[in-house]
């Protein structure tokens, strides 16, 4: 069993993967609690991607873990199913160890614990929608988003409104007395999250088309021509290219409105990098989206991990240096 300080270390980092540096910067004032809404947000995650497991056994497990989270349900958990049908050691032990995740919940003021259940709240809803809505999604039967509201609200549900626990947590416990336009920071914390999600959705386009998934919407495919199995085909990807491009820009868009997030924060080195990290990894993706056949699924367009710990290199850096460090973004 793995202790609690495991939990939000060697653990997190085991399944955080890239995103564990930027919690390792955050301030010792919100760093648990980041890390240990990301830690659930995991657990959930994986409930819902174990395909092996049949559909109606991952709702009804993720309804259970969501009514631990949120305090009401206090019975154990049974995960064996699940935890049987994971191939990554780092996921199996998720699940293991969920009530340890759990029990660390209790640690924190009630104003915290509120926080968190309610962004676990937000971001389960989500993944329940998406397990509901590509149920019985197949290669074969591609089933996609209808609209630009379904996607914006997808990112939203899972992305979005973790710019927004991550605005409150950081006001409550770094700068409670600043002034600060609210409502305008939470805006662009919106922004930043749909941004970050929206970039891993253009990414991941070739793998979620192989899984029956389709977040490009039917009606912005239909104006190009194109059906989601169209998608498929690598030779296609000249005609989808204009409504690719847009939602590139539009990405690129809400990146660079969490950088001016990232900006109005009361200076801070340690929560400014954890924001800057991402928008920089964000925008070498971006890069590296316009640039290639996104429709290639033997070519997966990754930033190399020699490239991201330049880009954070340099961000530190330049970081005493104020004009620099705001044209890190372009």
């Amino acid at each position: 069993m793995i202790t609690s300080d495991q939990l939000l270390t060697t653990h997190l980092r085991d399944v955080s993967r890239s995103f564990y540096t930027t919690l390792r910067v955050l301030p010792s004032s919100i760093r648990p609690q980041i890390s240990l809404a990301y830690l659930l947000a995991r657990t959930t995650d994986t409930i819902a991607d174990t395909q092996l497991v049949p559909l109606d056994l991952r709702l009804a497990a993720l309804q259970q873990l969501c009514e631990r989270i949120q305090g009401t349900r206090t019975g154990p958990l049974d995960f064996g199913d699940l935890v049987r049908h994971q191939g990554s050691p780092a996921e199996r032990l998720l699940l293991e160890n969920c009530q340890a995740s759990l029990a660390l919940l209790e640690g924190f003021s009630p104003a915290d614990i509120t926080l968190i259940r309610e962004v676990l709240t937000t971001i389960t809803s989500g993944q329940e929608l998406d397990l509901r809505r590509f149920a019985g999604a197949s290669p074969e039967q591609i089933k996609s988003l209808e609209k630009d509201a379904e996607l914006d609200d997808y990112t939203y549900r899972v992305a979005g409104c973790v710019g927004e626990f991550w605005t409150r947590l950081c006001r409550a416990h770094l700068f409670p007395q600043a002034y600060l336009k609210d409502s305008w920071l939470l805006a662009q914390s919106v922004r930043f999250g749909k941004g970050l999600q929206l970039v891993n959705i253009l990414r991941d386009l070739p793998a979620d088309l192989r899984q029956g998934r389709c977040y490009l919407p039917t009606e912005r495919l239909a104006s190009c021509g194109l059906k989601p199995e169209d998608l498929l085909r690598p030779g296609n990807e000249p005609r989808l290219r204009p409504v690719y491009n847009d939602y590139l820009t539009k990405a690129d868009f809400h990146l660079q409105a969490g950088w001016a997030y990232t900006n109005a924060l009361p200076r801070g080195m340690r929560v400014r990098l954890a924001c800057a990290w991402p928008i920089l990894i964000g925008q070498e993706t971006l890069k590296l989206l316009w640039a290639n056949n996104v429709l290639d699924p033997q070519h997966r367009l990754k930033v190399p991990r020699s490239r991201i710990k330049r880009l954070m290199l340099r961000s530190v850096l330049l970081y005493p240096w104020q004009g620099a460090w705001r044209r890190l973004v372009s």
